[in-house]
């Protein structure tokens, strides 16, 4: 630490702050998640005792993944859409999003340890039933001597090649789009990416610079429930219709920063799909504490009806093991009007000095992600529901309405130049880590932070700093740490 910095006394002469401090998180509507959720949110705080929106975005995600391959939702427009969502999580590390996770998705991963034994037997089944096909088609062709008509009708007898069983995975952390069409292809028709990590998928190849908007565009294809369509030279024409995708990625700050200002996928239209949070952590509160009974029974309750819904059959389209055929949920009279009243409210907060004009892109489809979370936690209560009812609509509206505030006050932050967010990070370094009053630019570019890699970045970054009075140039030089140096900077101190 600093002992010994330059203090201004003057007010007027004060340091200017590089980054406007941004407004606090709300609070997560966990009451709006439905009993057995929202007791499970608060479980889960307890338990691990990670931010309660963390828990609660882990929960809801978890339940979009297990119901999302038995329905689709009718919107008030009349259109039918899947009731899969896009989550993101904010939190820095050490906020226990890989505990909270691993929590969520104890069922989900009970479900593909079951999967995993099913498929062991059913794999074994379609090998010998496969063999045995190829072996009926040989003698097929071969006993009718040439003669077409005999070898198409034994052909046609022999029926169609066996299908192998669908491969035991429900979800993926940081999968490209190619490798999450195989396992489309071959596994599972509902799955879901889920990462504590979302890093590796942001910074991964799928979203490079160069597959980006291709992996954004086939990604958002997916939340709109079309079908996957891949073309390749070598592979060819690759169509896979009834697919559903559920996500969920946990983020660090830095990483949403740059995820939330990316101007492509701004364009593109993936970011209005995402329904983000970012609480504030909860480090330095977590001391020990022992669980009840109480909160342990919840998390049962949850876990329970979470594995109850997964091990229910996925509805399929005749014949094909891989594609589902969800069944349509409906809105009732008045859950319809209440969407479509929520629908106008968002219209006139869209024009030119509306509130939500600046996340436009996630404003336009508030509604439909209102339903979808509606269809969500109805399913969720009740499996076998055959309508949404005013309860639930009016739940998915108070979510929505929670990650359009955080959407507002992210893109905030998200739209600030990166340069003054690189100034501050390397003025903390300067406050908290450099010892002496003074500092030179070879002591930044050399012995700070490390994405202060060359003398230009030290440079253009003092300037910033230097702008804003937290430096301010020693004239001719001087020593720092036992080195003369020509250019010098005071560090300032705000009093």
């Amino acid at each position: 630490m600093i002992e010994n910095v330059t203090v201004l006394k003057n007010a007027a002469e004060r340091p200017l702050p590089l980054i406007r401090q941004a407004q606090p998180a709300a609070a997560f509507p966990v009451e709006a998640l439905g009993a057995v959720l929202t007791d499970a949110a608060l479980a889960l705080h307890e338990h691990v005792q990670s931010p309660l929106a963390m828990c609660s975005q882990a929960v809801l995600a978890a339940a979009t993944l297990a119901v999302q391959g038995h329905a689709d939702v009718e919107l008030a427009t009349g259109q039918i859409k899947p009731v899969s969502n896009f989550f993101l999580t904010v939190a820095a590390s050490g906020e226990r999003k890989t505990a909270t996770d691993q929590r969520a998705l104890g069922p989900v991963r009970k479900h593909e340890e079951f999967l995993a034994e099913k498929y062991k037997i059913e794999r074994l089944a379609f090998v010998n039933d496969h063999a045995a096909w190829e072996a009926a088609r040989k003698k097929a062709m071969n006993s009718n001597k040439g003669d077409r008509a005999a070898i198409r009708n034994a052909l046609n007898q022999l029926g169609h090649e066996p299908v192998a069983p669908p491969l035991p995975l429900l979800t993926c952390p940081d999968p490209t789009f190619e490798g999450l069409t195989l396992a489309m292809q071959q596994g599972q028709p509902s799955m879901g990416i889920f990462s504590s990590e979302g890093g590796q998928f942001v910074g991964g190849h799928a979203m490079s610079n160069e597959n980006k908007l291709a992996s954004a565009a086939a990604f958002s294809s997916c939340w709109d429930g079309e079908p996957i369509k891949r073309v390749r030279a070598k592979d060819g024409v690759t169509i896979l219709p009834g697919r559903r995708l559920a996500m969920h990625l946990m983020v660090q700050p830095e990483v949403a920063n740059i995820l939330l200002s990316d101007s492509v996928l701004v364009d593109q239209g993936m970011l209005s799909r995402y329904l983000v949070t970012a609480p504030e952590g909860r480090s330095g509160r977590r001391f020990h504490k022992e669980s009840t009974p109480e909160s342990r029974g919840k998390l049962v309750r949850y876990e329970q009806q979470m594995y109850a819904i997964l091990q229910r059959p996925l509805p399929l389209a005749d014949g094909k093991p891989y594609e589902v055929a969800p069944r349509v949920l409906r809105l009732s009279n008045d859950a319809r009007t209440m969407l479509i009243n929520f629908a106008d409210h968002v219209e006139g907060q869209l024009g030119p000095n509306g509130e939500l004009k600046p996340i436009s892109g996630l404003a336009n489809k508030l509604p439909e992600h209102a339903a979808r979370l509606a269809a969500v936690l109805t399913m969720f209560a009740d499996p076998d529901a055959k309508e949404i009812g005013l309860d639930a609509a009016e739940n998915g509206i108070k979510l929505v309405r929670h990650y359009a505030d955080e959407s507002l006050r992210l893109f905030e932050g998200a739209q600030i130049d990166a340069k003054l967010r690189q100034a501050a990070r390397l003025l903390e370094w300067l406050q908290q880590s450099w010892k002496e009053v003074n500092v030179s630019l070879p002591d930044i570019y050399q012995r700070g932070p490390n994405f202060v890699a060359s003398r230009r970045t030290a440079l253009e970054l003092v300037r910033v700093l230097e702008a804003h009075g937290w430096l301010r140039k020693v004239s001719g030089g001087g020593v720092v740490a036992g080195e003369r140096r020509r250019e010098v900077w005071c560090i300032v101190g705000d009093a």
